[in-house]
């Protein structure tokens, strides 16, 4: 997770009235032709838009636009990851960029100018944008959000990857008490020991992660041993993934019981 406080401040007006609207806008647009016009001369991918990213950033512009002086957070208001997750965005790698200009042009030179900036716009890690652009006291305030994306998975949809990973194996996929007792273990809370379970596997592994497909290597080498035949699946819900104030980035649990 990475976004950086630097701000550009110019000198602004009286308060003028915000923009309510939530579809992408003429100007927002360009910010984004820009940034991908930067990022195709880095030699970078371009970036794809996002709409929870930017109704995340909507809701931070207008907050910008009515407090004045511009901050990536003000009191009360929740940090960045919390803001995209309650927009809708799935990720694991969140950044942002802030300013307030007389144009998209000259607000795009500034972040390409600015080292902070610079570099959140130009990450070949991310690869979703959401800008908002909110006309107020005679400038633009403008919020863009960057991020790497990640899937909305289902519980099943994960144990059907994780399932398809171990069935690569030759090994079976069991279902009925197994799979409860993959749930459980995958429920486990951190430092507690599966003996207190009383689940009869011989080879125990939950993990969780961005991309659910990859297993550990640890699990590889065990599938790939000869010695199971049986696998059970069980996912369940990720932990410690936010931070004090709730879970924000994306990521997915699962534990795999080998027989």
């Amino acid at each position: 997770m990475a976004w950086k406080s630097r701000i550009v401040l110019l000198p602004i007006a009286l308060l003028a009235a915000v923009l309510p609207a939530f579809a992408q806008t003429p100007e927002e647009k360009q910010i984004v032709d820009l940034a991908n016009k930067s990022r195709a001369e880095a030699g970078v991918p371009a970036l794809q838009w996002d709409a929870a990213l930017a109704a995340a950033a909507r809701a931070h512009a207008l907050r910008m636009a009515q407090e004045g002086p511009i901050s990536h957070r003000y009191g009360g208001e929740a940090g960045l990851p919390e803001r995209a997750a309650t927009a809708g965005a799935h990720f694991s790698l969140i950044e942002e960029n802030i300013a307030i200009g007389p144009t998209p042009a000259q607000i795009h030179d500034g972040w390409m100018h600015s080292p902070g900036h610079h570099d959140n716009l130009l990450n070949p890690k991310i690869d979703r944008i959401g800008v908002a652009l909110v006309s107020a006291r005679g400038v633009l305030y403008a919020v863009a959000d960057y991020s790497l994306s990640v899937a909305s998975l289902t519980p099943a949809d994960v144990e059907s990857k994780v399932g398809a990973a171990v069935a690569r194996h030759g090994v079976g996929l069991v279902s009925g008490p197994a799979v409860q007792d993959a749930h459980r273990y995958c429920a486990l809370e951190e430092g507690k020991s599966s003996a207190s379970l009383g689940i009869k596997a011989h080879f125990f592994m939950r993990w969780q992660s961005a991309d659910i497909a990859k297993v550990p290597p640890e699990l590889e080498k065990a599938l790939a041993s000869g010695q199971f035949t049986q696998a059970a699946v069980g996912a369940c819900e990720a932990q410690g993934t936010g931070s004090a104030t709730g879970a924000a980035f994306t990521a997915y649990r699962v534990a795999v019981l080998l027989f």
